[in-house]
């Protein structure tokens, strides 16, 4: 159990249930209003229609799906230990932060629609240039999280292990990186999603087509043909995809910060 805002325990179960019930309630309501007004599924189809057309085209579905998956999480990958690398060099160096920050930022700040058609223009392989840009999207979030945990230390535990004459080494494993934990795991959670919205936009920009493409690429197809059903399986996929990997972040904050940290530790 959890407390609210008013100080009193909430059921776990509630937690839970209340998300659903609404789900459920939205699904049931656009059900009835798609056959009460007769809307045809070119325009809207049912959630009736949407489950059935994914069932029938799961196996070209899926196939897309796992590329945009592995995208994903790859630009995720890369721009986790890209950031966690950067974001410990600057914080032994102010030098290099100083010099190296503004081009992060340029990065953050520039629109990825904007940059895709360059990228695919200079990298051969489009797979290698949808991750790219997906790990453009997904950088900045994560440096500038551990960046600033890394600057959160206690500052009397920074006295300590000056006093102790401690090597800056031993104060970035042993002091800054725990300090930076919680704001890694807050940026992942950030880009996690990044991450995915960057691997569907850069598709889009591309406008990729054939057998080794994503997701974007199948509703692209769906929405030349004017396949409303099609197109809405593949963008129930992308939602469950983004949903699943916040899910996942969450649990990975608890394990790692459940224990000792503010943010995870219930009453």
């Amino acid at each position: 159990m959890s407390a609210n805002a008013h100080g009193e325990a909430t059921p776990r179960w509630l937690r839970w249930a209340l998300p659903a019930a609404v789900f459920i309630g939205t699904l049931l309501a656009w059900e009835l209003l798609v056959r009460a007004r007769d809307i045809p599924h070119y325009i809207l189809p049912a959630p009736s229609l949407i489950c059935s057309t994914l069932a029938a085209n799961f196996g070209s579905l899926a196939q897309a799906w796992w590329v945009t998956i592995k995208i994903t999480f790859g630009a995720l990958l890369l721009a986790a230990a890209g950031g966690v690398l950067l974001a410990g060099v600057f914080s032994l160096s102010r030098t290099f932060e100083l010099a190296l920050v503004p081009y992060a930022v340029v990065l953050q700040v520039t629109p990825i629609v904007a940059i895709a058609p360059l990228i695919l223009i200079y990298v051969d392989s489009t797979t290698a240039a949808l991750l790219i840009c997906a790990w453009i999207v997904a950088f900045f979030p994560i440096l500038s999280n551990t960046v600033i945990g890394l600057r959160a230390a206690d500052p009397n535990l920074r006295d300590l292990f000056r006093l102790y004459r401690a090597t800056p080494w031993q104060r970035l494993r042993w002091l800054l990186l725990p300090s930076a934990l919680p704001y890694f795991v807050a940026g992942l959670k950030i880009s996690g999603g990044l991450a995915l919205i960057g691997a569907v936009v850069a598709e889009f920009a591309a406008g990729a087509a054939g057998r080794e493409t994503g997701l974007a690429s199948r509703i692209l197809e769906a929405s030349f043909r004017t396949d409303m059903p099609r197109m809405y399986a593949a963008l129930v996929l992308v939602a469950a995809t983004g949903v699943a990997i916040y899910l996942l972040f969450n649990l990975l904050s608890w394990a790692l910060l459940g224990r000792w940290h503010a943010t995870e530790r219930s009453d």
